[in-house]
């Protein structure tokens, strides 16, 4: 059962400020009707899923969750490392998003249980066609369990 697109909610963990501007261009640009919530890193994203702390307190629970590779205090390897060896989190699909195309990068996303990994694109309207391409995917192709 395909989500309705009203409620389909995406996690987003980028500490860059202009990527992160960009990719919510991107996403409101795709025709996808998403709830996003952006995070500045693998900490916050843990802290986020968690409902730490009084500003994550009344979370949701995301459909999917974007992140980059290389952040600051917890970098997306560790962030995947930790959220697929978490019973309640592992289900929750995640998407790298990263400058990085080097080979061994791609691998270890993938073994640590990345859903897909997008490299990001210099070319604003490529980024826009990927991200249009992955949210349209996620948000209404995918088969989602009835209870979630």
């Amino acid at each position: 059962m395909s989500p309705m697109a009203q409620n389909f909610m995406i996690l987003m963990a980028e500490d860059d400020p202009a990527d992160a501007h960009l990719l919510k261009l991107a996403l409101s640009e795709s025709c996808i009707a998403a709830d996003l919530q952006h995070v500045v890193d693998g900490r916050e994203a843990l802290e986020y899923l968690r409902r730490q702390g009084p500003r994550f307190a009344q979370a949701s629970r995301p459909d999917l969750i974007l992140i980059d590779l290389n952040m600051p205090r917890m970098d997306g390897r560790e962030f995947l490392a930790i959220v697929k060896n978490d019973a309640d989190l592992r289900d929750i699909p995640v998407v790298v998003l990263s400058t990085s195309q080097v080979e061994r990068d791609v691998l270890a996303a993938y073994r640590l249980g990345a859903a897909g990994y997008i490299a990001k694109s210099p070319d604003v309207d490529v980024f826009f066609n990927d991200i249009r391409r992955l949210s349209n995917y996620w948000a209404s192709q995918v088969s989602w369990p009835v209870c979630r």
